[in-house]
């Protein structure tokens, strides 16, 4: 599944859209490394998204191409 979609399937970013221009932003990290919207994002991989100050370290657990809004938290962990 590409990062923008996840990121938007599992609620850490509301917008596909947003979550887009995040990547072109080079403010999301997977695994260390500045990705790009296109990315394939696997279970295990550590996504970083910064938001101004704020910075959101999780592990992905899941991939699905869609899910509940109750459930989206279990795509992930937090890490910091």
């Amino acid at each position: 599944m590409r990062l923008d979609k996840f990121l938007k399937v599992s609620r850490i970013i509301k917008r596909r859209t947003v979550a887009n221009e995040a990547c072109d932003a080079s403010h999301v990290m997977v695994n260390g490394v500045s990705a790009k919207a296109s990315y394939n994002v696997k279970e295990n991989d550590v996504i970083e998204v910064t938001f101004g100050e704020r910075k959101l370290k999780v592990r992905v657990l899941d991939v699905r191409e869609t899910t509940r809004k109750n459930e989206a938290a279990s795509l992930y962990e937090v890490i910091e």
